[in-house]
């Protein structure tokens, strides 16, 4: 019989995530999967999962789930308070759920973004082979609401002994590295020096699409307006307003604005724990 999670409370946003779905971007399909990969594949090795099994990704209030079977969980990411029927459990570690029992993901005590891992996987339906949903696209199960039911897969073994696990704290200042980017020449010298020693700080406008950031506004050297071009994971695409936006992994798979850096992959996961107010640089790779 198949085990499942039936959403008591659904948060802020919380969704279903993994590795998401790399490789369909001349279709116009973003990447998707986790923002914070590495608490993914950490909450997942703990319950004896794949690195990418499908798992909750919570947004700042978390969530609380009733599973219909015993179920082992593991609540990882931004920390935050975790309870089964109102007594405390484990942050960052195995917590065994009874069937009927409610467990409690609490709003996160630093950070943004939590992730639920459950042993066995999150078995949503996958679309372009994965689960994750795509808040851009609309590809994949929606976010979740009060009151919807999220099936488990089949564990593949028994959940491994307890680990210490060194679970990485939310920036308290987001420090990005970047490499130019193709159209750094859009903008004038003097910008391009702001933009590498000025400091930002993370909008609460941000959301899984981009990282949108308050600051010293960038001046063009060019006027006019660019032809739509191809987008990529990481990019920092500057608005009229002149103001870097980090493009996260529900990005568009084109724009027209012009990208003045690139952002390497594995700095993504800090940016995906940066709350709003988080002072932001952008360093030089």
């Amino acid at each position: 019989m198949t085990t499942k999670l039936t959403t008591v409370r659904s948060g802020a946003l919380t969704t279903v995530q993994d590795s998401g779905r790399p490789g369909h971007a001349h279709l116009g399909v973003p990447r998707s999967g986790a923002l914070d990969a590495p608490a993914m594949r950490l909450a997942n090795r703990l319950l004896g999962n794949a690195p990418d099994a499908a798992v909750l990704e919570t947004t700042l209030t978390g969530c609380a789930l009733r599973p219909d079977q015993d179920v082992t969980a593991v609540v990882g990411g931004a920390p935050c308070p975790v309870s089964v029927d109102g007594r405390p459990a484990a942050w960052g570690a195995p917590v065994r759920v009874p069937a009927g029992s409610v467990l409690d993901v609490g709003a996160a005590t630093a950070g943004v973004r939590s992730y639920v891992a459950v042993a066995g996987g999150v078995a949503a339906e996958p679309v372009l082979g994965s689960r994750s949903t795509d808040l851009l696209s609309g590809l994949g199960p929606g976010p979740l609401r009060d009151g919807d039911v999220v099936a488990v897969g089949t564990p593949a073994g028994p959940v491994p002994a307890p680990v210490a696990a060194p679970w990485p704290g939310p920036p308290a200042e987001l420090v990005l590295p970047v490499r130019p980017g193709p159209r750094a020449d859009w903008f004038t010298s003097a910008a391009l020096r702001t933009f590498t020693s000025a400091t930002y700080r993370v909008s609460p406008h941000s959301n899984r699409i981009g990282l949108r950031t308050e600051g010293p506004p960038l001046e063009r050297a060019a006027a006019g307006e660019l032809p739509s071009e191809g987008m990529v994971l990481g990019a920092v695409q500057v608005p009229p307003d002149g103001r870097p936006v980090l493009f996260l992994h529900d990005h568009p798979t084109t724009g027209g604005y012009p990208v003045v850096a690139v952002v390497p992959e594995p700095a993504l996961a800090a940016a995906a724990q940066a709350a709003a107010g988080t002072p932001v640089r952008f360093t030089l790779a």
